[in-house]
């Protein structure tokens, strides 16, 4: 059944994806035009829409009390703003010549082809799942849908045994590790980088491997998993290395995430380096005038290398949203690209980077300075400070910021949004130290750490020079 705009529609718009990206981009071209010059069909796979994946581990670790709570719009919502969201139906092809995607309903199987004047794809990523013996075998799971959550908690209340393994140690991997320590198991990590956080230096990296073995998590670094053992049952008993076997009643994939452009591949749609789309300043695909893509599924301007990056983060899927809506609307608004800004905890321990690393900045050819520090989060003497270690990447002979690292308690992630906004700004390490930063005992010691270590770099640079 062929199902064309018509009934006095002046265009239609489809979204494949009822995420982030897909959903922004719907509620703000329905923001932008009523639904009769523009008639929205959007198709979600799953049984969620509008939900954040990134508050997945802290659901299974008891921090947020239920599923809902990480829902931002359910499907009804969106159908009350004329938006006609289907749940359990699945884009299988998209025909570019034609104008039209083909979509199967899971649940009755039946198919039909949807004409659309425009598109957008917010396809989202998928898990990364290596080819290993038993990785399919129950008790495994990857995380990064509700329905993901759920499957892993529904395992987590069948399963007698306490034994649970972590392959991969990024963000997802270590904030699984301790949403499992929190219910009470006995977590490994298994992790192929020298320390975990490899979107850290490893000397930065080393700081959240003690904070994990502070928790009781067992760190495996420098290990390759060869396998996953299953028992007679025919579910996971070990994780095998080629050294060791690391006995697990549960397992969690935290490798990390690779775009979800299979559907836009098979249509002849140009994908980058990652595997992402790849689009012009106003998530146009390029070579393409009327689809449009965001989220997971792209890859993106990186400010500081000038290089395409794909970076997997929900402020960037929202952001392509509202761009991508905005375009579609009628409007006109542009995405300009990022820094590579992240943040994340163990237990009181707050991580964040942005910026390059420094194997990131020898990639793109940069000669840098470096220059570490350690800090406090208040003034010495004021009640509660607490450490944090800051580290800077400068290019040599311009000053020009290029990275920052924080690890730290209480109150350190967040000044990361300092250098951020440095980056974006293209700003010199010794012009940091200008900045006019607030400061008051119970916030800040006079000097801001990142101002201390900008201070050091700016010396470093001027070294050199």
């Amino acid at each position: 059944m062929n199902m064309s705009a018509g009934d006095g529609k002046s265009e239609r718009l489809v979204v494949i994806g009822g995420d982030a990206a897909g959903m922004s981009a719907a509620s703000q071209a329905r923001r932008l035009k009523g639904p009769d010059e523009l008639e929205i069909v959007a198709f979600e796979r799953g049984h969620f829409s509008s939900f954040s994946a990134c508050g997945i581990p802290y659901w299974v670790g008891g921090d947020v009390t239920g599923r809902d709570a990480l829902i931002a719009r359910t499907p009804e919502e969106h159908r009350a703003r004329d938006i006609d969201l289907r749940m359990r139906t699945e884009v299988t092809e998209i025909d570019v010549a034609g104008g039209r995607v083909r979509a199967r309903d899971l649940d009755s199987g039946a198919r039909s082809w949807v004409s659309y004047d425009k598109l957008v794809i917010g396809t989202g990523a998928r898990p990364v799942r290596p080819e290993l013996p038993g990785i399919d075998a129950p008790g495994v799971h990857g995380v990064q849908t509700l329905d993901d959550g759920q499957a892993l908690l529904d395992t987590l209340t069948r399963t007698r045994g306490r034994r649970a393994v972590v392959v991969g140690a990024g963000y997802i991997g270590v904030e699984m590790a301790e949403a499992l320590i929190n219910r009470g198991y006995e977590v490994t990590v298994v992790n192929r980088g020298r320390e975990p956080m490899s979107t850290l230096d490893p000397d930065m990296g080393r700081m959240v491997h003690g904070a994990m073995e502070g928790l009781g998590i067992t760190m495996v670094n420098d290990a390759e998993v060869t396998g996953v053992l299953t028992g007679d049952d025919g579910r996971v008993r070990a994780v095998a290395t080629e050294d060791a076997e690391f006995p697990a009643d549960v397992v969690v994939l935290g490798i990390g995430v690779r775009p979800e452009t299979g559907l836009a591949a098979a249509a002849g749609l140009p994908l980058g380096a990652h595997g992402g789309l790849l689009t012009d300043l106003a998530m146009r695909v390029r070579g393409h005038e009327n689809i449009w893509a965001g989220g997971d599924c792209v890859e993106v301007l990186d400010l500081v290398s000038g290089q395409e990056r794909h970076i997997p983060l929900g402020t960037h899927a929202n952001k392509h949203g509202q761009v991508v809506g905005t375009n579609v609307g009628g409007g006109y608004a542009t995405f300009p690209g990022v820094v590579g800004t992240a943040v994340s905890k163990v237990c009181d321990l707050e991580i964040a980077r942005t910026g390059l690393r420094e194997k990131d900045a020898l990639r793109a050819g940069l000669r840098f300075v470096t220059a570490t520090v350690e800090s406090t989060s208040r003034a010495g003497y004021y009640p509660n400070a607490s450490p944090m270690t800051v580290k800077m990447l400068a290019e040599r002979r311009t000053g020009r910021l290029l990275g920052v690292q924080i690890v730290g308690r209480e109150g350190a992630g967040k000044r990361v949004d300092i250098a951020a906004v440095a980056l974006t700004a293209g700003m010199t390490v010794e012009q940091m130290t200008a900045l006019d930063l607030g400061y008051a005992p119970p916030f800040s010691p006079v000097w801001d750490p990142v101002l201390v270590a900008a201070r050091k770099a700016a010396r470093e640079v001027e070294r050199q020079r």
